[in-house]
C-alpha cells in the first residue's frame, strides 16, 4: 500500500513539473539570496487553496487567512517590511512573496502536496532593456502527503519555507 501511495505522488508530480504553467524549479544559491539585498519590504500573494481539500483544511488550521497571519508574523518578526494596496507598487522592484500550495488526492482522504514559496521581482531582459516583467528571483518547495488528520504538516512546512525565505533574506542583508 505505501509502495503504491509513493509511486502515485511521483507520477504525480512529474505531471505537475511537465505539464504545469509554471515549473517546479527551487533556487536559494547566493545568486538568487544576493537578490534580496535592500529588499525594502515586500507584498505577499498566497493562492486560494484546491477545492478538493478545503472541505477538510480549515478544521486543521490550513486557510488562506491563517497562512497569511503566519507569514506576517514570520516576516514581521524577522524585521521584514509586508506592504499592501499601492504602497507595493512603490518599492523599487515591487517584490511579492508569493505562496502556492498545490494539493492533488491521491485516494481517499490522503493528499499528496507541494508547497512553493518564491520571491518574484520586476525584472528588464539584457536583450530588450525597454521591456520590464517579474521574474522570480528566489524560490524553495517542499512536497509531501497528509491525509485528513495530518493537514496541519501543509501548513507547518509553508511555515518552514518562509523561515528560509527570511534566512535567506538576513544572510542578503547582513550588516
Amino acid at each position: 500500500m505505501e509502495r503504491k501511495r509513493l509511486l502515485m505522488i511521483a507520477v504525480v508530480f512529474f505531471f505537475l513539473m511537465v505539464l504545469g504553467n509554471t515549473p517546479v524549479i527551487a533556487e536559494d544559491s547566493e545568486t538568487s539570496r544576493a537578490t534580496l539585498a535592500g529588499l525594502q519590504g515586500t507584498a505577499v500573494i498566497i493562492e486560494d487553496l484546491q477545492p478538493n481539500v478545503q472541505k477538510y483544511a480549515s478544521k486543521s488550521g490550513l486557510t488562506k487567512e491563517q497562512i497569511l497571519r503566519d507569514v506576517s508574523q514570520r516576516l514581521s518578526a524577522a524585521g521584514i517590511r509586508m506592504v499592501t494596496g499601492n504602497e507595493w507598487q512603490k518599492i523599487p522592484g515591487q517584490p511579492m512573496l508569493y505562496i502556492n500550495i498545490n494539493t492533488h488526492e491521491t485516494e481517499k482522504y490522503w493528499f499528496a502536496y507541494d508547497v512553493r514559496v518564491a520571491l518574484r521581482q520586476m525584472a528588464t531582459l539584457d536583450s530588450n532593456p525597454h521591456l520590464k516583467t517579474f521574474a522570480t528571483t528566489w524560490s524553495l518547495n517542499i512536497t509531501g502527503q497528509a491525509n485528513i488528520g495530518t493537514l496541519h504538516l501543509i501548513r507547518q512546512d509553508a511555515g518552514v519555507m518562509v523561515d528560509r525565505f527570511v534566512q535567506a533574506y538576513r544572510l542578503a542583508n547582513k550588516k
